[in-house]
């Protein structure tokens, strides 16, 4: 296993759609290097292109406490080939970051939940909802697919800024 070099934010293949995967047994590697660097980088979510593969293959990993119900920990999970319906309307706005534009930290509009479809590992499908932050983050990789990354999304670039400021502000907003 290795730990993969994260592409940032200005690299092309950030910008571009992945491809889709064919064969999911080739994949199986990757999946597992990018499970060692998303562990190494503290991260949540990791998709194929961060780390310069342009395939359609994400993972996440909600802890417990950023969970909808605060408890639930969901461990790292491959989604390849993923596709996400939006369940409802409804949209929240959350504060989002993002390993390829390390230091910064944006408030981004996302659906409150989704459902999706994806292949696992052995290539079987796979299909649930999620909502919460599982949602927002399966939404924040998904775009990661499709050439997005999530100052795109912002609608108030107001709301955009280095984590330690933004850190500040929120701490006094608070108080």
């Amino acid at each position: 296993m290795a730990i993969l070099k994260i592409a940032r934010m200005g690299h092309p293949v950030l910008l571009e759609r992945a491809a889709d995967v064919v064969d999911v047994t080739a994949v199986r590697g990757l999946v597992r290097d990018m499970a060692e660097t998303l562990v190494d980088s503290g991260g949540i979510g990791l998709a194929a292109p961060q780390v310069h593969h342009s395939l359609r293959v994400i993972l996440v990993s909600v802890p417990a406490g950023r969970a909808e119900d605060d408890e639930s920990e969901t461990p790292i999970t491959a989604l390849i080939n993923p596709v996400l319906t939006p369940v409802g309307e409804e949209q929240v706005i959350g504060w989002e970051g993002c390993l390829s534009i390390p230091g910064l930290r944006g408030a981004v509009p996302r659906f409150q939940a989704v459902e999706f479809k994806a292949l696992n590992l052995n290539g079987e499908p796979m299909s649930g909802q999620a909502r919460g932050m599982m949602a927002r983050v399966l939404q924040h990789e998904v775009d990661h697919l499709d050439g997005i990354l999530y100052p795109m999304r912002m609608k108030d670039h107001s709301r955009f800024g280095f984590d330690e400021e933004i850190g500040r502000y929120t701490r006094k907003q608070e108080a």
